[in-house]
C-alpha cells in the first residue's frame, strides 16, 4: 500500500516537474467574442500538443489598448514574447525596429509563399525582412438581399461596378408619399474606407511611388468621392448611418438590410456570424467603370517584439506555425468568419465541405486574393486623418468631393512633408 501511495507521488511529483520545465510565453492579445473564444481554444490545444511551451495569454480590452500597454512594456522590459496588433500598429512597431525579423524562426517546411499574397507583403519590406506573421485576414465586401434584387430584375453581375450599384441602388430604392426615402438601394459604412476602397478600384493612389506627393485630391479620388456625395444627398439612394457609441452605426447598417429597409451594404468578413443567409448573399466589391476591382485587405498581424527571452521567443514563432497551420486558419475562418491566410487553405477537406454549404465564406478569400495591401501611413497616421474628415465632409456635411479632398491633401502634404524631413 505504501509503496503504490509512493508511486501516485512520484508521478504526480514528475507530472510537476514537467509542468514546470515548459518555457512560459508571454502573449497579448484583443478580438470580439468569437476570435476570444477560437483564440482559448487553439492556446489550450497547443499546450497540450507539446511539452516544452506554454502559452500563458493576456486578453486586452481592445487593440488600441494593447499597443498602448505595449509601448510601456518595451520601456519597462516587461514586453511579452509575442502580441497581436492591427496592420498599422505592427509597421509602425516595426518601423522603429522594434520587433524581430521572423526569417530566422522559419525553416525550410514552413513556405511562407503560402500566404495569401496581399497579407504576405504587407508584413515583407523591400530588403526581405518579415516583421510578423498575417494571424487572420479582414475585407469589406458586399451584403445584399438576393430576393430584392432578383424581384427588380437584376443579378450578383449588375454589382460589378460602382456604375451599376447605383443604377440597381436607383431602381429599388422606394420613398413615401411625402418623397423622404423609405427603402435605400445600398448603405456604404461610415468612414473612409470604403471610399478608399472605391478610389483604389478607379485606379486612385494615397501617395506618389517615390513617396513625396500626396495624390488624394487626383482626379481619380473627386470623381469618385463625389460621385458618393451625390448618391447620398442629392439622388438619396444610399444612406450612411454614423455617429452614436462604439460600433452602434455599424449594427444600424446591418439592420437595415437584415429588416427589410435597404437592399444591402458594404460590411466586414467579419459580419458574417451576424447575418441571415437562407435572404443574404455576399458578393466582392465592384471594380469602377473600367477598372478592376482594387478594395483594400489587410491582417491583423503576430509581432515578436525584441528584447525578450530567445528560447521563449522560439516558443511564440512554434504557436504562430500552429496557429497559421492550413487547417488551422481554415478553422479559424469556418468559426469566425474572418480571412484564412494561407492559400492551402483551399484544400482543406472540412474547409471545402463548410464552403460548398457556406459559399459567402469563400467571397473575402476571393477578394483578398485581388486586393490592394491595406494602406501603410507614414506620417504616423495623419494622412488617414485626413481622409477621415473629409469623408465626414462628404458623407455627412454635403460638401463637395473636390473641396473636401484638397484641403485633406494640403494637410496630408505637410505631414508628409515633416515625416520626409525626419
Amino acid at each position: 500500500m505504501k509503496l503504490k501511495s509512493l508511486a501516485v507521488i512520484c508521478s504526480a511529483l514528475c507530472m510537476s516537474s514537467n509542468v514546470l520545465a515548459k518555457t512560459e510565453v508571454n502573449f497579448w492579445y484583443s478580438g470580439g467574442v468569437k476570435p476570444q473564444e477560437m483564440m482559448t481554444k487553439m492556446i489550450e490545444e497547443f499546450n497540450g500538443s507539446q511539452d516544452e511551451y506554454v502559452i500563458k495569454p493576456a486578453l486586452q480590452g481592445n487593440y488600441a489598448e494593447t499597443y498602448q500597454k505595449l509601448q510601456a512594456g518595451m520601456a519597462s522590459k516587461t514586453a511579452p514574447e509575442f502580441v497581436l496588433l492591427d496592420s498599422a500598429q505592427a509597421e509602425a512597431m516595426a518601423s522603429r525596429g522594434l520587433v524581430r525579423d521572423v526569417r530566422p524562426y522559419m525553416d525550410d517546411g514552413f513556405n511562407f509563399s503560402d500566404f495569401l499574397g496581399a497579407f504576405r507583403e504587407q508584413v515583407t519590406y523591400s530588403d526581405g525582412t518579415v516583421y510578423g506573421l498575417p494571424a487572420y485576414g479582414t475585407t469589406q465586401i458586399f451584403y445584399y438581399d438576393r430576393q430584392v434584387l432578383a424581384d427588380a430584375g437584376f443579378t450578383e453581375q449588375d454589382l460589378s461596378t460602382w456604375q451599376g450599384v447605383a443604377k440597381v441602388a436607383s431602381a429599388v430604392t422606394r420613398r413615401d408619399a411625402d418623397g423622404n426615402t423609405s427603402f435605400y438601394g445600398w448603405e456604404p459604412m461610415w468612414g473612409h474606407n470604403n471610399m478608399i476602397d472605391a478610389a483604389f478600384s478607379n485606379g486612385a493612389q494615397i501617395i506618389s511611388d517615390d513617396g513625396k506627393t500626396v495624390l488624394i485630391d487626383s482626379p481619380e479620388w473627386v470623381e469618385v468621392w463625389e460621385s458618393f456625395r451625390q448618391w447620398i444627398h442629392e439622388d438619396n439612394i444610399m444612406r450612411i448611418h454614423y455617429g452614436g457609441q462604439g460600433w452602434e452605426y455599424w449594427y444600424k447598417t446591418i439592420d437595415d438590410v437584415m429588416k427589410g429597409r435597404a437592399l444591402g451594404y458594404t460590411g466586414s468578413s467579419g459580419d458574417q456570424g451576424d447575418l441571415d443567409f437562407t435572404r443574404l448573399a455576399a458578393t466582392m466589391q465592384p471594380g469602377w467603370g473600367s477598372h478592376p476591382a482594387a478594395p483594400q485587405a489587410g491582417a491583423q498581424i503576430f509581432v515578436m517584439p525584441k528584447g525578450t527571452d530567445e528560447q521563449a521567443a522560439q516558443g511564440a514563432f512554434e504557436f504562430m506555425r500552429f496557429y497559421t497551420s492550413a487547417e488551422n486558419t481554415a478553422r479559424w475562418s469556418m468559426y469566425t468568419g474572418y480571412i484564412p491566410v494561407r492559400a492551402s487553405a483551399e484544400r482543406v477537406a472540412a474547409y471545402q465541405a463548410y464552403t460548398r454549404d457556406n459559399p459567402q465564406a469563400l467571397v473575402p478569400l476571393k477578394q483578398a486574393g485581388i486586393a490592394s495591401k491595406d494602406f501603410h501611413d507614414p506620417t504616423n497616421g495623419k494622412i488617414l486623418d485626413a481622409l477621415n474628415i473629409a469623408a465626414d465632409k462628404v458623407q455627412i456635411e454635403n460638401i463637395p468631393a473636390e473641396k473636401a479632398l484638397k484641403d485633406a491633401a494640403r494637410r496630408a502634404q505637410r505631414a508628409l512633408d515633416r515625416a520626409n524631413r525626419s
